[in-house]
């Protein structure tokens, strides 16, 4: 399986292109440039976030085999969801913690070769009914199978043949959600295996930085599309910046931390045990080993 660290620059890789989408939605109203751009965007960008919340939730179980505790987890993520709700409406955390707990906490009993099959149903469903909602119950049930079977990793082949599908769907003018899973697909498994690690701060502190990023686009008030740009990339490069400093010093990210500590019902320890220690957050120092929690995961 690919190494804790790819994934968190993935996920790092995920939240730009979310912060780019956040910031263009809040244009009133939206100029005619940069439309499409956009729409491509948030069409490859979502689905990676959602299929990784999959990959989180089956890692925590491979270490936890606690349902109790993971919904506890998922109760924590749906209150600040709430409160991220109210200051930007239709953004995904309390979406993906009730999906949590209809989705993945019973697809967590099921036989490992039946999440793949369920996952694939639902995703094509969601498809032919051009539903977005449905399309993220089944890729958190296709992240959940991956995990099961070894991935994700860096796969050649994957990437070539995901190229050859989003090739085939451009010259058939297949669009829609077809295009933005095939583009996706190309994107994530490109990037696994590049996997620059540049995009790692940022996607430690997921959490963090996405809350953060809407008071951000709320105050800025961008209204064109390079103004939207702008916003994005100096948003994120301070991001990044604030991102790398506090993770020299801490293992958690502000939010990521105070997650932890409502999901355990204790304070865990944060700062970091070795000086300039920058690797993707571990243990909980302060927990049995059977009961450690891997990889610090949002």
């Amino acid at each position: 399986m690919a190494r804790i660290r790819e994934l968190d620059a993935l996920r790092g890789f995920a939240v730009c292109g979310i912060m780019l989408v956040n910031t263009w939605q809040h244009v009133d109203p939206r100029p005619i440039e940069g439309a499409a751009f956009m729409s491509h965007v948030e069409g490859r960008f979502y689905p990676i976030f959602a299929f990784l919340f999959g990959v989180s939730f089956a890692l925590f179980l491979r270490a936890h085999d606690d349902r109790l505790i993971m919904l506890r987890r998922l109760a924590v993520l749906a209150l600040f969801g709430v409160g991220h709700w109210w200051l930007m409406p239709g953004e995904v955390l309390l979406p993906y913690a009730i999906f949590g707990v209809v989705v993945l906490l019973p697809a967590g009993y099921l036989p490992k070769w039946l999440n793949p099959v369920l996952g694939a149903v639902v995703v094509v469903w969601s498809v032919v009914q051009g539903n977005p909602w449905t399309l993220i119950g089944g890729l958190f049930l296709l992240g959940l199978a991956c995990v099961d079977y070894g991935g994700p990793k860096p796969s050649l082949p994957v990437f070539l043949g995901s190229v050859v599908v989003l090739v085939a769907f451009t010259l058939w003018g297949v669009g829609g959600f077809l295009a933005a899973l095939a583009g996706a697909a190309v994107y994530a498994s490109g990037f696994l295996l590049l996997s620059p690690r540049a995009f790692e701060p940022l996607g430690r502190m997921a959490l963090t930085n996405y809350v953060t990023s809407s008071f951000v686009i709320i105050t800025a008030g961008a209204q064109t599309f390079f103004s939207v740009v702008v916003v994005t990339a100096v948003t994120l490069i301070v991001q990044w910046a604030f991102s790398t400093w506090w993770l020299s010093k801490f293992r958690y990210g502000p939010l990521e931390w105070v997650w932890r500590c409502l999901t355990w019902m204790k304070v865990v320890p944060n700062r970091q045990t070795g000086a300039g220690d920058r690797r993707s957050a571990g243990t909980d120092p302060d927990r049995p080993r059977a009961e450690e929690e891997p990889g610090g995961r949002a």
